[in-house]
């Protein structure tokens, strides 16, 4: 079986994190008789209550509503996803084919010929000086350097933020070493910062694990909340795939939950979570884990929500005790045939499996698009335990090292 084949083989749950997360927005509009309807002649069909001509020109928006839009567009929340490192920058590219809404993306690298390959509204080459657009070698060393001589131009490109991700994949040289400096100037500016990163398989060996450890310890004091995804989980859900697919997966999940936080208020609902929720739930979250969960077309209607919120729930992206967690950040999606009650159940499961006096937020969205008897849901869990991380064996730190920095 070649690579796209298997590829095609990957489930919905992951291949279709995009779907899963994207809204479109819907609007009702009401149709109304305003100038009462003309005499009916027999056997003539009646004209229109209101012909669309100039001598029935559009309203004028008032003016309470252009001050009210006017207010809106000023206090806008900008939202800034930073991807840093290899594998950072092709998170970006899979947001930028996801379409993501209401975020402006920066890439930041010390390889200067991955950095051109990448699509982002901005672009930073790390350290000029010190790496020469050659990239950190792995040696997270160089990648810290790189950002700190770079720090005035990142922080002139997180001005205003009122939210940053930032992402990587840790256990390189860039990603692991800028990260922190990035997410501590975001975080000085007074911005929200919320890093997703992944930790490396065990097959790329005990020295790679070690600089991920390290990484993750100084990103973990640098946040108000870290969402960490294992690589080697995610092998659960996609078994059996060439390195290089696997590698896909992994950008594609990254992408896939940061475009989900972000859209929760970048875009409308039918249940809205606004920025202050989204402070409320990710302000000094610590440690926190996402869940993705969906149920197929084939589902029966009375049956969606129950498969969607457990697949969500007992997800291998999971990798805590979410029992204890504090705070839940929830985010329904459906088709048009979706009901309150499902979205509701959706809430309720969640609320057993955690810590009984949890602050709850979540959001209910129709996507049109989407089939029927098919639901998509993301789970956040902030205020979990931080987990102990374990460094591979010395047999699997035996496997040749690979070098993420540089794989597009």
């Amino acid at each position: 079986m070649g690579e796209e084949e298997k590829r095609d083989r990957i489930p919905s749950l992951v291949s279709d994190v995009p779907k899963a997360i994207s809204a479109v927005e819907g609007s009702t509009t009401a149709i109304q008789n305003v100038g009462g309807e003309a005499p009916k002649a027999e056997g003539r069909i009646p004209p229109p209550a209101v012909s669309v001509s100039p001598s029935h020109p559009e309203k004028k928006m008032p003016s309470d509503d252009e001050e009210i839009l006017k207010f809106l567009k000023e206090t806008e929340q900008k939202i800034i996803v930073v991807g840093t490192g290899g594998s950072g920058t092709n998170t970006l590219d899979r947001l930028f084919e996801m379409g993501t809404y209401g975020v402006t993306t920066i890439g930041a690298n010390t390889d200067a010929r991955h950095l051109l390959k990448i699509r982002a509204n901005k672009k930073i080459l790390l350290g000029k000086k010190i790496s020469g657009g050659r990239g950190a070698g792995s040696n997270p060393l160089v990648g810290e350097e790189a950002a700190k001589e770079s720090l005035e131009e990142i922080k002139h490109v997180l001005t205003g933020a009122s939210m940053v991700f930032v992402t990587c994949g840790l256990g390189g040289g860039t990603g692991t070493g800028s990260a922190p400096v990035i997410a501590q100037a975001a975080r000085t500016a007074g911005a929200l910062t919320v890093a997703v990163v992944t930790l490396p398989f065990a097959s790329e060996g005990r020295v790679r694990m070690e600089n991920a450890l390290q990484g993750l310890d100084k990103l973990r004091k640098s946040v108000d909340t870290l969402i960490v995804i294992k690589n080697d989980k995610l092998l659960n859900l996609v078994p059996n795939l060439p390195l290089n697919t696997a590698f896909k997966v992994c950008d594609e999940v990254l992408a896939g939950s940061v475009k989900g936080i972000a859209e929760l208020v970048t875009k409308a609902g039918l249940m809205n979570v606004d920025f202050a929720d989204l402070r409320t739930i990710l302000n000094n979250g610590g440690y926190a884990a996402i869940g993705l969960g969906e149920a197929s077309i084939d589902a029966k209607h009375d049956e969606r929500a129950r498969i969607a919120v457990e697949t969500a729930l007992t997800s291998p992206l999971l990798d805590a005790d979410i029992s204890g967690s504090s705070r839940a950040l929830i985010n329904v999606i459906g088709g048009e045939d979706m009901t309150l009650k499902e979205a509701e159940y959706v809430v309720a499961e969640t609320s057993k499996r955690i810590s009984g006096s949890a602050h709850i937020i979540w959001g209910a969205r129709i996507e049109e698009n989407m089939k029927r008897s098919s639901m998509r849901i993301l789970v956040v869990l902030a205020g979990v335990k931080f987990p102990q991380y374990k460094l591979p064996t010395e047999t699997s730190g035996d496997v040749e090292e690979l070098d993420l920095d540089i794989i597009g």
